[in-house]
């Protein structure tokens, strides 16, 4: 036998944000969505489009070129023949890399052992830790102990300083924490070793938080230019960042390129829009790769923890 239908008066009216959007606020939302879009690429396609352009065609709009013309090469071709820019991009590219790598070894190898119970004064390291957070010694102490150290001039003070971001331990410690204790035990029982239980076990299901944090560490590195403005007085050893401000910022044209842009075919304009790009580029290869991961490693670390 059928149940009797229920009345609509019987249960109480849904919430509004469970309630489908009507046809006005699909309206709303898309065009607010598509004006937002509009502001993050329009300076994008600005800056692309002005590095593609010759130097006629930026003299003529005026500096920043809208409409494309006249597409060429010669800014890239220029900044990549082996000059100041192609050795800060090649520093930029092996600080990166050697740096994402030491921080993430010390940020999982410290999260782990903060996430077990059982190791020997985890909480009062983890709230040292997490003091560190709040209080910071500051520029001028945190400068002397470079310097004491002996790192200064060296690509060590690029990475050492701020090797380890303590936000990104606390989120790798929440999930680890997430995983089954009972797995980790059946693992010791078999004979395996902390070692060998972070390698295989522990590590292969992190792997979602594990590129989340390995992209912020990348980007952190990548986008970095404070160490070196105040560790690093060689010119030869700046990474991209640091000529990019110095093309941008200070209008100085990075060395090998002076007579090409006074005299030659390239625009000053047009090879500051291409460091640009250059230094855009590898967060924007990258970042779709990862995206699909950031919900849940986020998500699920942060929970957990």
């Amino acid at each position: 036998m059928d149940k009797p239908r229920a009345s609509r008066w019987s249960a109480p009216p849904r919430p509004p944000w469970e309630e489908p959007p009507g046809r006005a606020g699909l309206t709303l939302k898309g065009t607010a969505l598509g004006f937002a879009c509009l502001g993050v690429l329009f300076p994008l396609w600005i800056v692309l489009i002005t590095s593609v352009s010759s130097k006629e065609a930026i003299s003529d709009a005026g500096g920043l070129v809208i409409v494309p013309r006249d597409f060429t090469l010669i800014a890239y071709k220029e900044l990549l023949s082996g000059g100041q820019v192609t050795r800060a991009a090649i520093i930029s590219v092996g600080v990166t890399l050697v740096g994402t790598l030491f921080s993430m070894t010390v940020s999982i190898l410290c999260a782990y052992g903060l996430s077990r119970p059982g190791t020997l004064g985890h909480r009062l390291i983890l709230m040292v830790l997490m003091a560190t957070m709040f209080f910071g010694a500051g520029m001028i102490p945190t400068y002397l102990l470079v310097q004491t150290l002996g790192l200064t001039d060296s690509y060590l003070a690029l990475i050492l300083p701020s090797a380890i971001n303590i936000f990104n331990v606390l989120v790798l410690r929440g999930f680890f924490m997430g995983i089954s204790s009972e797995l980790i035990d059946s693992a010791r029982i078999d004979g395996a070793g902390d070692v060998r239980i972070l390698w295989q076990i522990v590590m292969p299901l992190s792997r979602a938080v594990i590129a989340v944090i390995t992209l912020f560490y990348a980007v952190g590195y990548w986008s970095a230019w404070f160490n070196a403005s105040i560790y690093l007085s060689d010119q030869n050893m700046m990474p991209l960042q640091n000529v990019l401000i110095q093309l941008v910022q200070k209008q100085e044209i990075p060395l090998g390129l002076g007579q090409v842009v006074k005299a030659g075919p390239v625009s000053r304009v047009g090879v500051q829009m291409a460091v640009m790009v250059l230094a855009l580029l590898p967060v924007a290869v990258l970042s779709p790769f990862v995206q699909k991961h950031f919900k849940k490693g986020m998500l699920t670390g942060a929970v957990k923890g």
